[in-house]
């Protein structure tokens, strides 16, 4: 085995994302692409000898050969021991799990989380920094301004490492060794929840379907759901880890995740519902013909926290990102903690969790989590759901319903509009920008303006500043408008409208979501011109 240096040039367009890089599989492939990058982490890092990381992705084409390549560039630097998922599987949040649990320098997670796989889909890679969750802003703009500069990375000529078989092996001076990838992460779970109660649960006749949509967060639902918990075998579906997902979407939403909606609004549905995503980290909740929105789910589990042994000592604070709905404020302001409104994504969150200042953290985007870990955690949201099932006695609806009556609901929706050309999607928030000093008091179809703003982020830990967040009204009322560019798709640009109307009223908590919210797309479409100058005649997706 020889260490070498392989000559290489800059590749455009390798700035990570709010998730990392995220590229199709097929730029993944060009020859030298993914290693460029591997090497400028690597570089960022600095003198890697000692280093001990953790490495696995969630199972999707590719991840097997990236897995190969990054241990032998990570032997090529002197990193002294890498712990890898048996299979090279790790959902996103064991690998935060793995790296605080064995005090890891840090990780690289393979993932393009809920973007389709296969071929020609989507693959991804971000590093994860020694807390467990993903590296700040500071550290992906050097990783970038290192892949601008280098021109050779450094790579060991050893064999592959036999990845499906726990257990240690050797590159160059570097050990690897291969783990179960769901035991840490089950025990934390153990520790966090009253399985003893969810056993009564099921034990009682509950029934719940658990969609793993053919993804990593499979395994992880077998293990804990059917094998700890005692759920009949058969309650996780779609549980086997696929290189394409199957073919599908592997997005939990009332959009991609078609089949288990069916279920749960037939005859014979079950209990409970529930999905995860490609990486693990989203979930989507679900009781009998009612699809719990993300917002919500974060509130309800704010509400009822105190059930889980984790959590009996209280909620330090809660943290959302900006565009998720003001549900879990009014939950923070009854228990006299402090809410946190932050940028879109999880690494806003970090600093929060690490000074002890949030408790728990959710995305509008089904992602959930906290500061059990520093990655948001789809099969932790289920498993808290599932301990507020057991010891409330009560049904998702009523749980949802009896919320809404104390607390009010937050009448709230997401529409997509995806692969928009670059150009005409920077149109459409640079014209909102210009607009915003005229748009202050202004009324519209009964609304009347109280604050519109380009959202900035000043950080209480370090008083870093993020700006350009996305743009919003907000209304007298609280109702919201708001719009972003997303940066988790890999084509074009994704213009992001979030809608929001908060309703009081006992009479009024029924109503058709998009109906309740009508007045409000027609204003958005006023201000923005976003079907226009999209040439769009709606959005892609809605939910």
């Amino acid at each position: 085995m020889t260490i070498q240096t392989v000559a290489t040039r800059p590749f455009n367009g390798q700035r990570p994302g709010t998730s990392g890089l995220r590229k199709k599989v097929t730029e993944f492939q060009t020859p030298g692409y993914l290693e460029n990058f591997v090497e400028a982490i690597f570089t960022t890092l600095g003198d890697c000898a000692g280093m001990t990381l953790v490495l696995g992705g969630d199972g999707r084409f590719f991840n097997r050969t990236a897995i190969q390549t990054i241990l032998r560039m990570a032997a090529a630097h002197g990193v002294r021991k890498v712990f890898v998922g048996r299979g090279g599987l790790l959902s996103t949040p064991a690998v935060s799990c793995v790296i605080r649990k064995r005090h890891a320098n840090g990780g690289i997670v393979l993932s393009a989380s809920h973007n389709p796989g296969g071929p020609h889909g989507d693959f991804g890679i971000k590093f994860n920094i020694e807390n467990g969750g993903p590296a700040p802003e500071k550290i992906t703009e050097a990783i970038y301004a290192n892949t601008q500069t280098l021109h050779s990375y450094h790579i060991s000529d050893a064999p592959e490492v036999d990845i499906d078989r726990i257990g240690a092996a050797r590159v160059e001076q570097m050990e690897v060794e291969v783990i179960d990838p769901v035991a840490d992460y089950a025990g934390l779970m153990a520790r966090l929840f009253d399985f003893d109660a969810i056993r009564g649960l099921f034990a009682r006749g509950f029934t719940m379907r658990f969609d793993g949509m053919h993804a990593a967060s499979g395994p992880y639902a077998r293990a804990i759901i059917e094998g700890m918990l005692g759920a009949p075998a058969g309650t996780v579906i779609n549980g086997e880890p696929l290189e394409d997902f199957g073919g599908h979407h592997p997005d939990p939403n009332p959009v991609n995740a078609a089949e288990l909606i069916a279920l749960m609004s037939g005859p014979d549905a079950p209990d409970f519902g529930a999905a995860s995503d490609g990486d693990g980290d989203r979930n989507m909740i679900l009781g009998r013909q009612l699809a719990v929105t993300p917002s919500d789910s974060l509130a309800i589990i704010a509400a009822n926290a105190s059930v889980a042994p984790g959590y009996r000592d209280g909620l330090a604070g809660i943290a959302r990102s900006m565009p998720t709905s003001t549900a879990a404020d009014r939950v923070a302001e009854a228990l006299g903690i402090a809410c946190y409104e932050t940028p879109t994504g999880w690494k806003y969150f970090g600093n929060l969790m690490d000074a002890g200042l949030a408790t728990l953290c959710g995305e509008e985007s089904y992602g959930t989590g906290s500061s059990h870990i520093r990655e948001k955690d789809g099969v932790w949201a289920v498993l808290f759901w599932l301990n507020i099932l057991a010891a409330t006695g009560k049904s998702v609806n009523e749980l949802v319903r009896e919320h809404w009556a104390r607390f009010g609901r937050n009448y709230y929706s997401r529409h997509d509009y995806e692969a928009v050309e670059v150009m005409a999607a920077e149109d459409v928030m640079m014209a909102l920008r210009r607009r915003l000093p005229a748009f202050t008091r202004q009324a519209f179809d009964g609304y009347r303006v109280a604050l519109a703003d380009d959202f900035s982020y000043s950080d209480p830990v370090d008083q870093s500043v993020a700006s350009h967040q996305g743009v919003r009204i907000i209304m007298d009322d609280g109702s919201r408008i708001v719009f972003r560019l997303s940066g988790t798709g890999t084509e074009g640009a994704t213009v992001r409208l979030y809608l929001e109307r908060y309703e009081s009223n006992p009479a009024r908590l029924d109503l058709d979501t998009q109906e309740a919210l009508a007045a409000l797309v027609a204003i958005a479409e006023q201000v923005s011109g976003l079907k226009r100058r999209t040439g769009r005649e709606g959005p892609s997706v809605i939910t």
